[in-house]
């Protein structure tokens, strides 16, 4: 069993390399150890009726199938050797560039680290950024701007300020902005974005008491501008990478591109480890020979965010997935860096 599958991770090997279909003489140059093209030739017929390779009509070679390349990254995967680390240098390379990032602002960092993933991978880069929702709450501002219209600002501990203009059935008096304002620096000044529910604005607005009616529009214009800054926010970098590989056509290419949120749902299931997902393996995607490899990062000890490595099906794990664990491990490094030094 062992010799068989050092025979097929050979092939699968030289088919990401090269994209041509395989034969029984590129794998013995390949193999490690003394073996006939004749025992080659029968192992690769026993992997092909076991699903595990398919033999194109026009060609005497074999190609990996999904449930072959589901295999090989299984098998990779448990692999307990170092075949799936980077080189001393290559984390060299990568520490320098984390070094040089703004690690005081959350959002710069995992932008950055996309771009710079998406450049090493040769593959495009989908994201999600969740860290807004670790952000503390620094001031509540309401401001008039006309008869009736109101401003209400939102500024969080990262810098990110919230906007929303407020129109009223009547005008306040300055008591009541005053009430307000103080009213909500009291109760949410220091509070993160992501403890800030529904059941907490209700207790909110039947704290107003006899102000609950007149107040009860802007407290609900708070709400939403939480909500906004809580949001899941998602990007997509290395598009142009795409187009260098062949095995997508444009309109597959366009399909990936339009399947963004399609992709940010996949991210969700990345909760822990590397997740590998393929074709329409389980109806997932819109392209049947794409793949997404998925990483999370964490900060405060909850998942943060993740990154997936979009491309063809045809891609080298072996080199892709350590630097998805790299990054994602650097990033939850530098999340944490800045969370204790807010505190």
């Amino acid at each position: 069993m062992e010799r068989m599958f050092k025979i097929f991770e050979a092939i699968v090997d030289e088919y990401i390399r090269t994209g041509e279909p395989v034969g029984s003489n590129a794998v013995k140059d390949k193999l490690g150890f003394p073996v006939s093209s004749a025992t080659i030739r029968n192992e690769m017929a026993s992997l092909e009726v076991q699903g595990y390779l398919d033999h194109p009509h026009t060609s005497a070679g074999r190609v990996p199938t999904i449930k072959g390349y589901r295999f090989y990254i299984e098998r990779m995967m448990s692999d307990t050797t170092d075949a799936r680390t980077l080189s001393e240098s290559e984390r060299e390379e990568i520490d320098l560039f984390f070094n040089q990032i703004d690690a005081e602002d959350d959002e710069v960092l995992i932008e950055s680290a996309s771009r710079a993933l998406a450049e090493l991978t040769d593959c495009a880069i989908v994201s999600t950024n969740m860290t807004a929702r670790f952000s503390v709450i620094t001031k509540v501002e309401l401001i008039p701007t006309g008869r009736r219209v109101y401003v209400l600002l939102l500024i969080t501990s990262e810098g990110n300020i919230k906007n929303r203009v407020c129109r009223l059935s009547f005008d306040l008096t300055n008591e009541q902005m005053e009430f307000f304002t103080r009213f909500l620096n009291e109760n949410l000044a220091g509070l993160n974005i992501g403890n800030i529910s529904d059941e907490y604005i209700d207790g909110l607005a039947a704290a107003l008491g006899s102000y609950m009616m007149t107040l009860s529009p802007l407290l609900k214009a708070v709400a939403e501008l939480s909500k906004e800054l809580s949001e899941k926010r998602v990007m997509l970098k290395g598009e142009t990478n795409l187009i260098k590989r062949e095995e997508l056509q444009k309109n597959e290419i366009i399909s990936l591109l339009e399947s963004r949120n399609e992709f940010s749902e996949l991210l969700d299931t990345a909760f822990s480890g590397i997740n590998v997902m393929l074709g329409k393996e389980k109806d997932t995607f819109v392209v049947e020979n794409s793949s997404i490899i998925t990483g999370s990062f964490n900060k405060g000890g909850k998942q943060a965010g993740s990154f997936g490595v979009i491309g063809p099906m045809r891609l080298d794990y072996k080199k892709i997935i350590p630097y998805i664990e790299y990054f994602a491990d650097k990033v939850t490094d530098m999340l944490s860096l800045s969370e204790d030094e807010e505190e």
